[in-house]
């Protein structure tokens, strides 16, 4: 399985670290190492001082392929999850100003909190809805109507550079509204289904300890 992950994929967030807006996908990946299920809560590592929390939407890739057009990407996956990418700020700014790579402020072990899989079915795909709370404030909203690179030109876009497999999954971006978290902080993130009636599904919740 691979984890692919996307940068900057909502304008305001890219704005809000003051990065500047992708002309062209943002990847960078995560290990297996680095998936956080089962609601298990995330020790704060000892190395960084300023760990955020990113929320996304997760997709799952349902069968292998290279080079996918575009429209044809639809094919490729069929079930969306709840993750959280978590980031050693600190760790990924000294990187990023020595210009070297920042994997060790993004890849750390459990640093891909992921919920379970639901069916597409049961949400609006073409505007799915999230947030985020901590310690049950909201602090992130998104749509994915909003994000810079859809599911699907990011499926097309990723095979042209991996063989994309069944297993692998694609964080998907996190909107504005990122933030510091501390050990007691408990962070639950919610997906907006469709079925009976628009509804909020808590997905998952991590406590930082």
């Amino acid at each position: 399985m691979k984890i692919f992950c996307i940068g900057r994929n909502y304008v305001d967030h890219a704005k809000e670290l003051n990065n500047p807006v992708p002309k062209k996908p943002l990847v960078f990946m995560k290990p297996m190492s680095a998936v956080l299920i089962n609601n298990k809560p995330l020790y704060y590592p000892a190395f960084t001082k300023d760990l955020h929390y990113e929320a996304e939407i997760v997709l799952k890739i349902t069968k292998n392929g290279k080079h996918v057009e575009e429209k044809f990407a639809h094919k490729y996956y069929n079930e969306i999850a709840f993750g959280i990418d978590f980031t050693a700020r600190d760790v990924q700014a000294e990187c990023k100003k020595k210009g070297h790579p920042w994997e060790i402020a993004k890849g750390f072990d459990g640093s891909g909190g992921l919920s379970e899989f639901i069916s597409l079915d049961r949400v609006d795909s073409n505007a799915i809805k999230f947030h985020l709370k901590k310690n049950g404030e909201v602090v992130q909203k998104g749509n994915t109507k909003d994000l810079i690179f859809s599911f699907d030109h990011l499926i097309s876009y990723l095979s042209t550079i991996f063989k994309i497999q069944t297993g692998d999954i694609i964080y998907t971006g996190t909107p504005a509204g990122v933030g510091p978290v501390q050990i007691g902080d408990t962070l639950e993130g919610f997906i907006e289904t469709n079925l009976p009636e628009k509804t909020s599904v808590k997905m998952i919740k991590c406590d930082i300890k």
